[in-house]
């Protein structure tokens, strides 16, 4: 009687982040759930490291102040020496070089994550001790976007293997998010306004100053508010503009707020008018769950985020113009606004759930290890 093969082990996974959002630590908690060996260095000031120490995942807390941390890369060494690990997956440029580093002479396999485009380059020593080290087996890219822009980059006779490249789309559960809808009285905010909301950091890029002109060129039968969400408020250009806007009473400031979702929630339109480099904007998906119709451009993964016409509207980059025609058109037909918003709450539940993103994940380290 001929024996069967011994089935192969599921690998042991140490991942190193920071302060981990909450779709990482549902993707370790459900890569540990299959049956995978998950070890997690993660910042103790995050939001969701008691829920990854309840779940015992922990195995040390970490904050690395820099890719050359001396203290993190020791902590990260004295950790792969305490058991047999078998990959690294890094979750931001720190956590990689540091990684990398504290791995040295070993034959653990490094994964990294790329969540935007941009800022890699085989002409930057930086990009050599994170990305482009030769040691890194994988970079899993948050969209095809971020696939395609690596895989394009070129140097002489150098670029990167086709086969270090997979898109795993960053999944989401409809249920994490119960918020209410804000009041947005509180931000002088009318009640029964129709509300134009966006969510975005203090950067060029986001393209806040586009949406405020935007806005001033709508129709003056299109009675809108515009909501803006986030440290935009200390941008003393993007402020100057809203004040010099023809709609300027109706352009408001929220400043930083840990309620961004509640207050997407309470609004008629969400648009993320980004000029470049995006990957999938949490805030954009997070308008999609609460039915929120969404308004961005063709940058990056919004693309593959948002349907043009089916769960959202897409719009070329760096226009008021298509802005201002997007923005009149759904405010103009209610029921455009409801199909699109309940579409893209359909299509997070659908095509971007947490369950795929473990799933993918799971193939990836069991074909990388070969224990597939």
């Amino acid at each position: 009687m001929s024996s069967q093969p011994a089935k192969q082990s599921l690998p042991t996974v140490l991942c190193l982040t920071d302060a981990c959002d909450r779709p990482e630590s549902e993707l370790f908690i459900g890569l540990r759930n299959a049956g995978f060996d998950v070890d997690v260095m993660c910042n103790p000031k995050g939001r969701n490291f008691q829920r990854l120490t309840d779940e015992g995942l922990v195995a040390q807390p970490m904050a690395l102040k820099s890719r050359f941390d001396k203290e993190g890369i020791a902590a990260i060494r004295e950790q792969l020496a305490s058991k047999r690990y078998d990959i690294i997956h890094a979750y931001n440029p720190r956590a990689l070089a540091c990684g990398l580093k504290a791995s040295k002479g070993t034959d653990i396999k490094v994964v990294a994550y790329r969540g935007v485009i941009g800022n890699i380059s085989f002409l930057n020593p930086e990009s050599w001790i994170t990305f482009l080290h030769p040691r890194v087996s994988k970079i899993i890219c948050v969209a095809d976007a971020i696939k395609d822009y690596l895989a394009s980059l070129r140097f002489l006779w150098m670029s990167i293997p086709d086969a270090k490249l997979q898109r795993i789309y960053k999944g989401h559960d409809l249920s994490w998010y119960q918020a209410e809808p804000a009041d947005l009285r509180e931000f002088g905010v009318p009640e029964g306004a129709f509300v134009v909301c966006c969510t975005g950091r203090n950067s060029p890029r986001k393209g806040f100053d586009v949406l405020i002109e935007a806005v001033g060129k709508l129709p003056a039968d299109v009675d809108v508010h515009l909501l803006l969400v986030g440290d935009v408020i200390n941008n003393e250009e993007i402020q100057a503009l809203a004040s010099q806007s023809s709609r300027s009473d109706r352009i408001h400031f929220t400043g930083f707020r840990t309620d961004a979702p509640a207050i997407a929630a309470a609004s008629d339109v969400f648009v993320l008018p980004s000029k470049e480099r995006e990957g999938l904007p949490r805030a954009v998906i997070e308008s999609m769950v609460y039915a929120v119709p969404p308004l961005v451009t063709s940058v990056g993964g919004m693309p593959e985020l948002v349907e043009d016409g089916v769960s959202g509207l897409v719009v070329e980059p760096n226009s008021s113009d298509a802005l201002c025609r997007g923005i009149e058109r759904l405010y103009r037909h209610p029921d455009l606004r409801s199909d699109l918003g309940a579409a893209a709450r359909a299509r997070i539940a659908n095509r971007f759930h947490t369950s795929q993103t473990v799933r993918e994940t799971a193939e990836m380290y069991q074909s990388l290890t070969g224990s597939a």
